[in-house]
């Protein structure tokens, strides 16, 4: 099996195929002979084509550099750290991410970005399926079936995400030719089919996770996965989205919601069905064994975008901030992207993942021995808590990479699926097994009853309980932008936590029985910082008591501005869910490409 951390940073063929080799086939033809023939009878030159898919994710200002860090901030619950309105007019990547981005972006307007990259990774599927379709004899060879539903797969994520990130986009399943070089915007309802149908056909020609030697690694893509999100697109199908004449549901009766809840309740039953017991999966686990590259299927990760060491840009992006080269690591990064203040504040005070997902401090500029220390961060500039440096077992050296892989899914959200859609269906009852599992790891049982008796009262009280619960499972995940899009709470969400924040500033209900002050000292260990006054109930006079050798005004308005909460979005979110095609591919389109 190919090394996946290598492939993605190294590149093992060309968009046209020809002249291909491959180190790891002894016996592989000459350069000469390398047709799409030969590759896609030959086992290992296929398994290299679609491997090389992969490259597409991991170039510079692909998934790597600009999507994952830009597209799902900001949200009700994340947002880029450190926004300053005074340069807003100038700053590309805050128009990204308030809802303000135009045709000339200076982080997009270019050939190398994201969007072409993604079709770059879509054409190289399109040979990859066409060849083995023809040559590969994925009838009667399981290992060539397994690469087609890899490329199906591959194919599927690319175009989703050009969905969500650009709204209708052409639609490319076959390899370019003359005839096809320009094309329109197709709807995107056209593509959502074909990517139903696409992975439809993949769950059946690839294994379940440690079924077979491939789908050992969550690195390759497994039946768990394909079902998972094959019920993702179906939800977003099925969901609101903005379209040229305004914010609707698709008007297609093949995607009905009715269908589409179908198709994600029938996806995510069998899943589960291979894993009955979320619980036994901890939470915090998940997150250790990402940042220590542990790749191995069976866990809840289902698949991850794998990122060479010195390749991807997660815990850069999505990690507590370190501000010096210490112990830890030798890349000062981190915290790029935070929680929003008020989310801390909204997890149950028992939660486990509230700490994991939250944190407030971070890593000391000043090293003693080369060492830093925690220190307090300010409350309009959390970082996110599930990556960190600290927790890896390998020193980050790379100014600008650190070689974590991206989680694309992971269990709790097909069960959060199927609670979802199964409460459509069906209604809260039968929808409540599915919920119970993640509440189960999360909080004590007693807390768990009480919220399961209110949530299941009602359809809308078990769906509102669905809103709040992927928000508290998944901060930091990028996958709240699109949830609140497809539910069409998008702008209202975005508005209640502009609300939340102000009353937070101002320590008003449901904040006002927060103390003033945050009580703080390093731990003995001399690193750890212990902090007092960040739960509900906490007092100034419990906190000068406790003798800590700082304390800090933390809530106030001054430490978190009215004008930085405005510019969580600059533009309406309901009339700008989705960034427009670059000026760069308009000009070069021959006419077939606008933003009209």
């Amino acid at each position: 099996m190919i090394d996946m951390k290598k492939i993605v940073y190294i590149s093992l063929l060309s968009l046209t195929l020809a002249g291909m080799v491959s180190s790891c086939d002894l016996d592989a033809p000459s350069q000469s002979s390398l047709d799409s023939s030969v590759i896609f009878s030959t086992p290992s030159l296929a398994e290299a084509a679609v491997m090389g898919i992969h490259q597409s994710f991991g170039e510079t200002n692909s998934y790597r550099g600009r999507f994952l860090p830009y597209y799902g901030i900001n949200s009700d619950i994340e947002w880029i750290n450190n926004m300053d309105e005074t340069k807003m007019p100038d700053a590309g990547k805050y128009d990204l991410c308030t809802y303000a981005a135009t045709p000339t972006n200076t982080q997009m307007n270019n050939t190398t970005n994201a969007y072409a990259k993604f079709y770059e990774g879509i054409e190289r599927a399109n040979q990859a399926i066409a060849g083995l379709r023809s040559y590969g004899d994925v009838e009667h060879n399981p290992a060539m079936a397994q690469l087609l539903g890899e490329a199906l797969t591959l194919r599927a994520i690319l175009y989703l995400d050009l969905v969500k990130g650009w709204g209708d986009v052409p639609a490319r399943f076959e390899p370019i030719t003359t005839g096809t070089m320009y094309q329109g915007r197709a709807d995107r309802d056209i593509i959502y089919k074909q990517l139903l149908a696409d992975l439809g056909e993949a769950s059946n020609l690839v294994a379940w996770p440690n079924a077979s030697a491939v789908t050992q690694s969550v690195e390759r893509v497994n039946k768990a996965f394909v079902k998972g999100l094959r019920a993702r697109i179906a939800l977003y199908a099925g969901g609101y989205s903005q379209r040229a004449d305004g914010i609707r549901l698709s008007n297609d009766p093949e995607l009905s919601r009715a269908s589409m809840y179908t198709i994600a309740r029938d996806e995510c039953i069998e899943v589960i069905a291979q894993y009955p017991n979320l619980a036994t999966f901890a939470f915090k686990d998940n997150f250790l064994r990402l940042c220590q590259d542990v790749v191995s299927a069976g866990a809840e990760s289902l698949w991850e975008i794998p990122f060479s060491d010195g390749r991807g840009r997660v815990l850069y992006t999505f990690g507590v901030k370190h501000n010096a080269k210490d112990q830890y690591t030798q890349q000062a990064q981190g915290g790029v992207n935070g929680p929003l203040p008020h989310l801390f504040y909204d997890y149950d005070v028992d939660d486990i993942r509230r700490d994991i997902t939250c944190v407030p401090y971070d890593w000391s500029k000043e090293l003693v021995d080369g060492r830093s220390k925690q220190e307090l961060r300010s409350l309009k500039s959390w970082c996110f808590g599930k990556l960190r440096y600290e927790w890896m077992t390998r020193i980050v050296t790379s100014t600008n990479d650190d070689g974590v892989n991206w989680q694309y899914m992971r269990l709790a959200d097909v069960y959060l699926m199927a609670a979802e859609a199964i409460n459509e269906l069906e209604g809260p009852a039968n929808a409540a097994q599915y919920l119970k599992p993640v509440l189960d790891r999360a909080l004590p049982e007693a807390k768990v009853t009480a919220y399961m008796t209110t949530a299941t009262a009602s359809k809308e009280a078990f769906f509102n309980a669905i809103v709040d619960q992927r928000a508290f499972e998944f901060a930091g995940e990028s996958l709240r932008k699109a949830d609140l899009i497809r539910w069409n709470l998008l702008k209202t969400k975005l508005d209640e936590a502009k609300d939340k924040m102000k009353k937070l500033a101002r320590r008003e209900a449901p904040y006002d029985d927060l103390p003033t002050k945050l009580y703080y000292q390093t731990a003995e260990d001399g690193e750890t910082l212990l902090i007092y006054g960040l739960n509900h109930g906490d007092t100034d006079e419990e906190g000068e008591a406790l003798g800590y050798e700082s304390s800090t005004t933390w809530i106030s308005t001054e430490k978190l501005e009215d004008a930085l909460i405005n510019v969580l979005y600059t533009q309406n979110p309901d009339e700008n869910q989705v960034w427009p095609i670059w000026q760069t591919f308009i000009d070069s389109s021959n006419g077939m490409l606008s933003n009209d």
